[in-house]
Parts: C-alpha cells; structure tokens; sequence
C-alpha cells in the first residue's frame, strides 16, 4: 500500500486524535462520547500507518516525495 498521509496532515490527525480520545474518554459513559472515542482512535490509527482510505478514494496526497 502506498502512503499518502504526511507532513502537517499526520501532524494534524495526531493533535486532533489525542482532544478526541481525551473528551470521548471522559465521556466514556454517554453514546456519543464512545464515539468521539472512535473517532480520535481512526484518526490516530490513519497518522500511524499513514494510510487513510477517504485520501485515496478522493485522491489526495500530503505524503509528497520521498
């Protein structure tokens, strides 16, 4: 698979993700908290493997060159 997550973009998911697991953590007793909690882990999990599927369906790249 190719890389396409990079630069202030993966910077971005993992500032984004630690807000979303902090609220959705301490929410964790509420519906919509457990989902918060989702959405920071996906967003956490896409910077890590520098993969997301919405960038390559919409064919966006910020990994740039290597």
């Amino acid at each position: 698979m190719d890389r396409n997550v990079g630069g202030f973009d993966r910077l971005g998911r993992v500032i984004l993700a630690a807000i979303l697991l902090a609220v959705g953590y301490q929410n964790r007793n509420r519906t919509l908290g457990s989902l918060v909690f989702i959405a920071g882990s996906d967003l956490l999990a896409t910077a890590v493997i520098q993969r997301c599927p919405v960038n390559s369906f919409l064919g966006i790249d910020t990994c740039g060159t290597e």
